[in-house]
């Protein structure tokens, strides 16, 4: 049975609201050295991400297009749904989630919508590396065990 990808997402995750400032966030990716914040408010399940703001966002939404960091809002520039994973649902539902919305990195959520942590490609890739690299030298061992029979 495959584990949850909860297991595996990163739980400290860094956040902000809506009405957080461009500079503050930026300062937080900055401080925190991360690429991307989790946008979240409060609700009766709890924390519950309703964005996701990357550098890249700062860069090509507000530097680019010659407007004020000073001041706008968070929610000013992310206005597209969230797209999250459950704790539960294991890499091929990551997977297909994140490829399906065009995200690099998804917050990870429990039943109730909370927050539960964030996951990101290099995650995932650095999770999978070491089964993926066992079975690369899979056929090598083969063959020498093969040849240490046949002598």
């Amino acid at each position: 049975m495959e584990t949850g990808i909860g297991k595996f997402c990163v739980h400290n995750v860094v956040t902000v609201t809506r009405k957080s400032s461009i500079i503050e966030a930026a300062t937080l990716m900055r401080q925190h050295h991360v690429g991307a914040l989790v946008i979240v408010e409060e609700t009766h399940a709890g924390t519950v991400p309703v964005g996701v703001l990357t550098d890249r966002d700062v860069v090509v939404e507000i530097v680019a297009a010659g407007l004020s960091p000073e001041t706008m809002t968070v929610g000013e520039i992310v206005d597209r749904p969230v797209i999250t994973v459950r704790e539960d649902a294991g890499y091929a539902e990551t997977v297909r989630r994140m490829s399906v919305g065009g995200v690099r990195r998804v917050p990870v959520v429990d039943a109730q919508g909370a927050l539960v942590g964030i996951i990101t490609i290099d995650d995932m890739l650095h999770q999978l590396a070491g089964p993926l690299l066992a079975l690369a030298e899979l056929a090598g061992r083969e063959r020498h065990l093969e040849a240490g029979t046949r002598r």
